[in-house]
Parts: structure tokens; sequence; C-alpha cells
């Protein structure tokens, strides 16, 4: 957005463009913002919370838009379910969907009971929950590199393996990268979950953690069928189970999760229990593809956006929704360095957001005690 604007932009990629979540990720284009929209009320108000569902809203129409006008190929396709592991949390489920009807009157939210559930996963892991129609699924490295591809188009200049090392602030910001000096009006921090200890003032609030994906082989024959539409689903466990069919008939089943920058050795091992556990008639098919990705996450799971100083902003702590907001989050800080429109990122910037307790050393051991802990109730059902 601000290449297209005529502002001289420059990327600085510490991998290649797609390297992190942005290309790894499970392909989900969902609806609203990572926290329930009830709870997101509660904590910021009704008017703030309002323009938070709208601008979730407006994410979905932002990557629509950008995949038609640039011809990303990226296989988008529509369609996300959320689906409740219990029927506790399937009934909650549709009193979200009735609570989303009743106050922003979309008409893309259908509730979808337990017999419904069963005809569109194949599995007796689910007893109900919703479809959000205006949400989506797609190829997230296909769109990673389509919106490189149209940045550079339009001004916009990539230096992949250019890792910045130190960033030395004042009326102009200068950056240091493993290879040259950069010296720039304006900084964007869209590290994400790779920041390291970059900026100290995001860092205690944005956390890394790492979440695990397969790829199975392609599912020819009906007797291993495991959706029944062209849908993705999300399940409602805190370590959250997530599938999809790919392009090519492969299910793609994403679960688990690590902490810290280390990967396991065996991923497919790892995700292939969660996956047998809600689908077992796929216990004799092979795992073609297995990888992991690095994501931040922040307290409230809600992303950070900030103005650390006059010419310094950040925009990262997606929490596993970043396809749409992170896209989205690129056209509002665009708009807020232009001086064209600030209200959709300071809206953002309102969010109350916590630092991780426990300081620097002691937030990642803090971290796994919770997690493991919130894991070990997913897995005995409470």
């Amino acid at each position: 957005y601000l290449a297209r604007a005529g502002a001289d932009t420059a990327l600085l990629e510490a991998q290649k463009v797609g390297f992190g979540a942005s290309g790894r990720n499970g392909g989900q284009l969902g609806a609203g913002q990572r926290m329930d929209q009830r709870d997101l009320i509660k904590l910021v108000g009704e008017n703030l919370g309002d323009q938070l569902w709208h601008l979730a809203d407006d994410a979905i129409d932002t990557v629509k838009t950008i995949i038609k006008r640039d011809k990303i190929d990226c296989f988008l396709r529509p369609g996300v379910a959320n689906l409740g592991n219990s029927n506790v949390e399937a009934s909650d489920l549709h009193s979200y969907a009735e609570f989303l009807e009743k106050r922003y009157k979309q008409g893309n939210v259908d509730i979808i009971s337990k017999e419904e559930s069963l005809e569109l996963c194949i599995s007796n892991a689910y007893k109900g929950g919703i479809l959000f129609s205006n949400a989506a699924h797609l190829h997230p490295l296909r769109y990673a590199l389509g919106i490189a591809k149209a940045g550079r188009e339009n001004g916009l200049r990539i230096f992949e393996q250019s890792p910045v090392q130190k960033i030395i602030k004042g009326d102009t910001v200068t950056l240091r990268t493993n290879r040259t000096l950069v010296k720039a009006k304006y900084v964007v921090y869209a590290c994400n979950g790779y920041l390291g200890d970059l900026e100290p003032k995001v860092a205690s609030r944005v956390m890394p953690i790492n979440n695990y994906i397969v790829a199975t082989e392609p599912l020819t024959d009906t007797k291993h069928t495991v959706l029944t539409k062209d849908i993705a689903v999300a399940d409602s466990k805190f370590v959250v189970n997530y599938f999809r069919m790919a392009h090519d008939n492969r299910l793609l089943f994403g679960g688990t999760e690590s902490y810290g920058y280390k990967f396991p050795q065996n991923i497919d091992t790892k995700v292939r229990k969660p996956m047998l556990k809600i689908f077992p008639q796929l216990d004799n098919i092979k795992i073609d593809y297995a990888w992991g990705g690095t994501l931040g996450i922040t307290m409230r799971r809600m992303p950070y956006f900030k103005r650390l100083s006059k010419n310094e902003f950040n925009i990262s702590g997606f929490s596993g929704h970043g396809v749409g907001n992170a896209t989205h989050a690129g056209k509002l800080i665009a708009q807020t360095i232009l001086n064209q429109d600030s209200k959709g990122f300071d809206a953002m910037e309102k969010v109350p957001s916590l630092p991780f307790p426990g300081g620097r050393f002691a937030r990642s051991p803090l971290l796994v005690m919770a997690m493991t802990w919130y894991s070990l109730r997913d897995k005995i059902g409470l």
C-alpha cells in the first residue's frame, strides 16, 4: 500500500518472502478477531468492540480484493467452520452465532447441528458448530509470493537474507543489516514471532510459539473421506486442531504446539496422533509432508498495534489469525503513515495489551507451564 501510493518503501526480510508464518500457516481466512467477540466487547466496550468486528470484516474483504486485483492464483475457497468438541462447546458456538446475527445482522453465520456436523465432517469428535460463509481458505505461500510480486511491480524494494541487527533511533531511523545501513523516515516492525530482542517494548508482549501441520497422501478412496464440503475447519480445543482439503486432494491437518525456536524431529508422528483421534479412518494413510512454523501470540490473543515513537510503528502478535488481519494491518499502517486515515490503526492500538509475566528470562518457562496445563485440559476433556 505504501509503494502503490508512491512512497519509497523497502522491506528488509531476514530470510525469504514467505519463510515464516506468512507462508507456512494453515491458510484459514477466519471471521472476526482472534478473541471471542462477546469477551472483546466486555474488555473494550461496545463502541470499540463493534469497530474491531467491522475491521475484521474489512480484513476479509481486503484479502479477497488483493487476490482479485493482482490475479493471485492461491486456490481461494469460501467457508470456515468452527466445531465444538463437546455438547457444551457446540451449544456455546450456537449462542455465539445467535449473538453475532442479532448484533451485526450479516446473515453469513450458519448454525451446524450435531447431525449436520456428522454429515459435513466424517468424525464422531464433534457435536455441532457454526459456519462462516464469508470466511475462506487459501494456499498461504502462493498468496504471500503473489503479494510480494505485486509489491515489486508497484515499486516496493524487497531485500531478502537481510536480517536487521541493530536500530539507531532518531528523527531518521538507521537500520543496520548484515550487509549495509538503511536510513528511513519511518520504520514498521512486522516481525511477529521472529522479532527476538530487536525491540524490547514489543518483545515483552509478543511471544513466539510453534505450530505444526502435516499433508497426507492424496485421498482418492471414498472410505477415506473426511470432509463433504470444500471448507476449512477449526475446533474448540485450546490447542486448536484445524484442517482442510488441499487443491490436490490431500488433507492438511494442523495441531500440537511447542515453544521457543526449536522444532521436534518427529513432526509427522506428533501431528498424526490428534489427526487419527479425529479421523481414525486414516489409520493406513501415509503422511507425505510435515512442517512447522513460528507465530507470535499475545496474552489476550489480540494483535499488538503500537506507535513506539513518532516514526516507529509495530504490528504483530496476530496469534494464529493473521491471514486476514496481518494483511489488513498493512493497509491500516499505510493509511496512518500517509496521513490519510488513522482510525483503523487507532482502534487496534486501543486494545489493552499486557506484557507476559516473568520478564525476559522467566516468561518462556511460565508460558510453557500455562500452555501445558491447558493442553492437559484438552486431553482429559475439561
